[in-house]
């Protein structure tokens, strides 16, 4: 592998790693069943912690490129649907005012 490589496979680790000490820290620390927002915010952490461990395993194990391409797709499907979903709730929570 080159450097690069190497340095995205780091930086894609670090974000994994972080999502997953912060749904951690989140699950012990905070009601977030409790709200929409709650819910919002540890669904989008997951997703991001996913595409950090896709990117991971993509560049360490290239030759599982078929099954993880599928997991990619259902991954940045789900990013998308999040952001639309924060899209509404910025449109509801501005129309109460």
């Amino acid at each position: 592998m080159t450097w690069s490589q190497w340095a995205n496979a780091a930086a894609s680790a670090c974000v994994a790693l972080s999502s997953l000490v912060f749904v951690v820290t989140y699950t012990c620390l905070a009601p977030w069943r409790a709200t929409v927002a709650g819910r919002h915010v540890m669904a989008v952490t997951i997703v991001i912690g996913l595409l950090g461990t896709y990117t991971v395993a993509i560049t360490l194990w290239p030759g599982t490129a078929p099954a993880l391409r599928v997991a990619r797709i259902v991954v940045v499907l789900s990013m998308a649907g999040l952001l639309a979903q924060r899209t509404w709730m910025v449109i509801r929570a501005q129309r109460r005012r």
